[in-house]
């Protein structure tokens, strides 16, 4: 698939603060980072210069993507505050940060990680389901990562706790540019603005 021409999208990722024993997961992360600097996009994220959350960051700068960073005092030490973002939030509040980075985002894309990213990306979803915002949420699968999670969210439409209509709410793909443009395609749709997204 082509790559989706759209200006300056500002893409909210998710991931985690530890890089995982698997090499894929680093990998994932570097090339997320990098393909939204070529794309001329913006990122914005937890703030984080240790695990994958480092590693998307600093390969999104080195493309030259301005990269947009929010974060708890009680994590700058835990997940080392990146000091070399283009803007870095520091705010009182998990709630806080979750705003601020939604407010700054035109698109959420979930990379491996643990139950921050987790929660992260299941609350971004539920919002998007109960009409709190119209913006699309990706989940990138690298090496099988979210395989069990998948096949237990198809469980819960099989079993009737969530509609079909609201399971293909959620892109997924473990292709990073192919994710990418389906978000850029869907944030399209969504008549997301074409600048970024002012607090």
């Amino acid at each position: 698939m082509a790559s989706v021409p759209v200006s300056r999208l500002s893409l909210c990722v998710y991931c985690g603060s530890r890089l995982g024993n698997q090499p894929a997961y680093e990998a994932a992360a570097r090339r997320v980072g990098t393909l939204i600097g070529e794309r001329g996009w913006q990122l914005v994220y937890g703030g984080g210069n240790a695990g994958l959350m480092g590693v998307v960051a600093n390969a999104a700068l080195a493309a030259g993507a301005p990269v947009i960073g929010v974060i708890p005092h009680s994590l700058m030490d835990r997940e080392l505050g990146h000091a070399g973002l283009s803007e870095l939030h520091v705010v009182d509040t998990m709630h806080e940060r979750k705003q601020m980075m939604a407010e700054r985002a035109d698109a959420f894309l979930a990379l491996p990680g643990g139950i921050g990213t987790f929660e992260e990306l299941f609350e971004v979803w539920t919002w998007r389901q109960l009409g709190y915002h119209d913006k699309p949420v990706g989940l990138l699968n690298t090496g099988g990562y979210y395989d069990r999670l998948l096949s237990f969210l198809d469980l819960s439409v099989t079993d009737g706790f969530v509609a079909p209509p609201q399971r293909e709410l959620l892109q997924v793909t473990s292709d990073p540019a192919d994710l990418l443009d389906r978000l850029a395609m869907h944030a399209q749709a969504a008549n997301a603005p074409d600048d970024y997204r002012k607090i």
